[in-house]
């Protein structure tokens, strides 16, 4: 009996390494990138779990036949995502352009491309796309220290494939397009639960914060304790000193703060107004992420923010979870795509912008604790109906993956099985 990977196979199957049964295991060439030419460049931007993604593909410069380019691609080549952290062994899987230009991989794309009369493509992509040789690409395939990681060809060519007789690869390849995409499209419809739960959230929000009798409409400003200010422009890292929060840390305030990168004493010290008091609003003000809003938990006290956050202390008898949702809404996004607008590089606020910024808010005291109240319940009941619905997804991508690595690795026959005896329990 054969195994791949410590993964047994059935008597009537055998295995090769990659490079003996693909003609082309290479990776494609750097683009002369322009706004319009005659070729598509695949990126691993482009080369998505879900598909190619050709609103990400770019064009490149060239004139001849495009068929001599390095890295020009046929239909059925298989894509591997080759470098970096988080992308690195991503599968993709050609079949041509949606406006028929031909097309080239870049520089961080290997392109395999199976020998037909022993591997099929598609047998050959679902393959590299299991459990068992994905957890292989990181285990022994991977060269390069953390972040600067990437694929060697070498050793990518010596992994293993298994290899079903060719009749039996194509009616496995057939049975998980038939089985994925039905379970893909109860993927979908979970997405579309929660771009719709997301949507009604934000509806709500807007309504919470509009104007209303007993309401009247504040300055940013004046729901402030004091005026706004950036984080540290250049930080200093350190091995020791204080932590540093950063925009990909909000929403992870909560837990597992020794992950955070310090920065020198000193270096704290002279950003001392940036210094967090437990209760203050961490605002991303800089980029793509402008809106995006924590509130700092008593364990952050004394940390320090970087340069594209902005720490908003708020006045007394402010709830800051209340002001935060507002932040994060409808309303605060459109005040400040007003000022950012027609901005030559990434879009920035800058302090005073945000102070002029105006919310509708309860004239009273016991109005605000009670639309505070509101605000927390909406928040909980929305987290709780999305926790669910991802719970979920996470299922149905688990279960995705057992058949594909079942069906691949031979442990059962797909020409009497439907997929949904290792797919049990996945519903719409």
């Amino acid at each position: 009996m054969s195994t791949v990977l410590g993964v047994p196979l059935p008597n009537s199957w055998s295995a090769a390494p990659v490079k003996h049964v693909t003609s082309m295991l290479n990776r494609g060439s750097a683009p002369d990138y322009v706004d319009v030419g005659p070729v598509r460049a695949i990126s691993q931007a482009s080369n998505q779990a879900s598909g190619l993604d050709w609103s990400r593909t770019r064009f490149h410069d060239f004139s001849g036949n495009a068929k001599n380019l390095k890295g020009h691609l046929r239909p059925n080549d298989v894509l591997i995502n080759s470098t970096g952290t988080g992308t690195l062994g991503r599968i993709g899987y050609f079949t041509g352009s949606p406006d028929g230009l031909p097309c080239m991989a870049d520089s961080h794309v290997t392109i395999a491309r199976a020998k037909p009369d022993e591997l099929d493509a598609r047998f050959s992509y679902y393959w590299l796309s299991s459990r068992p040789f994905q957890e292989y690409v990181y285990a022994a395939l991977v060269v390069g220290a953390t972040n600067q990681i990437e694929l060697n060809r070498d050793r990518l060519g010596d992994a293993p494939v298994p290899l079903p007789p060719l009749e039996e690869q194509r009616r496995i390849a057939e049975f998980l397009d038939a089985e994925t995409a039905r379970i893909d499209s109860l993927a979908g419809l979970g997405e579309r639960q929660i771009n719709l739960l997301r949507e009604r959230a934000e509806a709500t929000v807007a309504q919470f914060f509009g104007p209303g009798a007993g309401r009247r409409e504040y300055r940013f400003r004046h729901l402030m304790e004091s005026n706004p200010c950036y984080g540290v422009l250049v930080p200093k890292f350190s091995d020791v000193g204080v932590p540093l929060i950063r925009v990909s840390d909000l929403g992870r305030l909560d837990h597992d703060l020794e992950r955070l990168p310090r920065i020198e004493e000193e270096q704290a010290q002279e950003y001392k107004r940036t210094r967090i008091s437990p209760g203050d609003l961490l605002i991303t003000v800089v980029g793509a992420t402008i809106g995006r809003c924590d509130v700092a938990p008593p364990e952050t006290a004394g940390f320090n923010v970087s340069r594209a956050l902005a720490r908003v202390q708020l006045a007394a008898g402010i709830s800051p979870q209340m002001i935060a949702s507002w932040v994060r809404g409808r309303d605060f996004r459109i005040q400040a795509e007003l000022v950012t607008s027609g901005a030559a590089a990434q879009p920035a606020l800058n302090m005073s912008d945000i102070t002029h910024f105006t919310v509708w808010l309860p004239e009273t005291p016991s109005g605000r604790l009670d639309l505070a109240r509101r605000v927390s319940t909406h928040e909980d009941e929305t987290r709780r109906l999305l926790s669910a619905i991802e719970r979920k997804q996470a299922l149905i991508s688990e279960r995705r993956q057992a058949l594909i690595t079942a069906a691949v690795t031979g442990q059962f026959d797909v020409s009497t099985a439907s997929g949904r005896n290792v797919t049990d329990g996945v519903s719409a």
